[in-house]
């Protein structure tokens, strides 16, 4: 793609990108929310629930809250679930944990994560979390194996607390009675939604100055255009917003207006 756009509003660096670096991540108050209540679970070695529509800002929250866990006191495995089998769960473990994957039957696998997290609990001495990116996608099987992995010493002992994330219907799969062992453990729900108007200015600006444009080069009309197009959702925001910035810079306003969100908007769903 043409990147003059950068060079016509002096831009420092590409505007509005869903990569952005944890620094620069702004912190809203359901990023505060969703931080608290992962922190509340990790303490008791419980389940958090992240929920919210595409683009809410889910998966930025899940990267900020595990990044800024203290490495010599935390270790988070980080994984995107899928619509496999439990065998493929316990495979993407296995393989953030560093651990062989081939061969092994399920109850092996099984018995190798669980040793894996009793070595680095008791003999590390770290909090493991284990975080599940878009989780509303998993088997209902997949759910009920869950609550198998977090019990230990009987289920005397919690020590693999769960941050399970996903669209809203992660609820409802954790609501069949074979789901509800692990649902038992939940302690805290976070749901992202739509911003309002106001917190999309925000938002806005916090991101030109990533960019390094210090004044808002959005009106007023492209910043209601904006937050009605993506119904405040941020990645739907970041595409319309850098959209009507290259519109904008080709008809050479140095201000971006509505007619250019309108017209940013029609090359997007």
């Amino acid at each position: 793609m043409d990147t003059t756009y950068r060079t016509f509003f002096e831009l420092e660096r590409e505007p509005f990108t869903s990569d952005i670096e944890t620094e620069n991540i702004l912190i809203t108050s359901s990023l505060s929310g969703v931080e608290a209540r992962i922190h509340y679970a990790l303490r008791l070695g419980a389940i958090a629930l992240v929920t919210g529509e595409i683009g809410s800002g889910k998966s930025t929250a899940l990267r900020y809250v595990t990044t800024m866990l203290h490495p010599s006191q935390n270790r988070a495995l980080y994984i995107t679930a899928t619509t496999g089998s439990v065998l493929e769960l316990y495979r993407q473990i296995l393989d953030v944990l560093g651990l062989d994957m081939k061969g092994g039957s399920r109850a092996v696998m099984l018995r190798r994560i669980r040793q894996e997290i009793l070595d680095l609990v008791q003999g590390k001495k770290l909090k493991v979390l284990l975080v599940i990116d878009e989780a509303s996608l998993l088997r209902l099987e997949v759910f009920a194996e869950l609550h198998t992995l977090t019990q230990f010493e009987k289920d005397s002992q919690s020590l693999l607390p769960i941050v399970l994330a996903g669209q809203s219907n992660l609820i409802d799969n954790l609501m069949y009675r074979s789901s509800l062992p692990l649902a038992s453990r939940v302690v805290g729900r976070s749901h992202l939604q739509g911003v309002t108007r106001d917190q999309m200015v925000q938002y806005l600006k916090h991101h030109l100055s990533v960019a390094g444009v210090k004044n808002n080069i959005f009106d007023e009309t492209a910043i209601t255009g904006i937050h009605q197009g993506s119904g405040g959702l941020f990645r739907k925001a970041n595409l319309i917003a850098r959209g009507s910035i290259i519109v904008a810079a080709n008809q050479k306003s140095m201000t971006v207006t509505a007619d250019h969100v309108r017209m940013a908007s029609t090359e997007i769903f």
